[in-house]
């Protein structure tokens, strides 16, 4: 008769059982599963060896601009050649419509939720023109559309419960949810937690990405990719 099953051999199987545990420093990595995020560097430091199918992913950066949009344009590419639409809710500056199409981006797959007009003081800048009830309840709402492939949404922070919410409806959707934050919500429901800072090596501007959380087994690291290129 064979022997039984030690516990930590029944934990062990139950934990490779659901990809989804988070098993915080486990440097053991997942079988590809995730959608290439276009940086290399960035694909090795990911336990599904790129952004998870569906979730929120957390963006963390002190002020907008430095790079947190040119980090998605690859996605954004993928999902409107697959067929889906992206949505952006409240972002803190206008679109740049040329510089989206010359990023391959098909404008007529995004849509803006609370853009306003620019003004002539500031033709770029724009007001987020709508309540942040609002903007949670059409972030919920559109995660839950699998033909909506990708929700970005801009916020300061958020609380564990309406972050929890957010997962909820991208797990149940199987869509990929966004939110570029100024503050950290530890203890986040979220799939994944990133934390970007622009850096000056020489000429070159880099952005280093700081990978906080993420579902699966990762160890965290720290990686340097340059964003220019994809600069919409």
């Amino acid at each position: 008769m064979a022997n039984a099953p030690t516990i930590e051999t029944a934990i062990d199987q139950l934990l490779e059982s659901n990809r989804s545990l988070w098993r915080g420093c486990n440097r053991d990595r997942l079988d590809s599963e995730g959608i290439t995020t276009g940086f290399a560097l960035l694909d090795e430091a990911l336990p599904e060896r790129g952004w998870p199918p569906q979730g929120v992913i957390e963006v963390l950066s002190k002020q907008p601009g430095i790079g947190e949009l040119q980090l998605f344009v690859p996605l954004m590419r993928e999902l409107i050649a697959s067929g889906h639409w992206i949505l952006w809710i409240a972002p803190p500056y206008s679109p740049y419509a040329p510089g989206l199409a010359q990023a391959g981006i098909d404008l007529r797959r995004i849509l803006v939720v609370g853009q306003v007009e620019a003004t002539e003081d500031s033709p770029k800048k724009s007001t987020r023109g709508i309540p942040a009830n609002e903007a949670l309840w059409s972030m919920e709402k559109a995660l839950q559309i699998q033909h909506c492939g990708l929700v970005m949404a801009w916020r300061d922070a958020l609380p564990q419960r309406q972050l929890r919410r957010l997962q909820l409806a991208a797990m149940t959707g199987k869509t990929l949810g966004v939110l570029f934050m100024r503050k950290n919500s530890e203890h986040s429901p979220s799939s994944m937690r990133l934390k970007i800072e622009a850096l000056k090596h020489g000429a070159e501007e880099l952005t280093a990405i700081v990978v906080l959380k993420a579902k699966g087994r990762f160890h965290p690291k720290t990686v340097h990719v340059q964003l220019t290129g994809a600069r919409p």
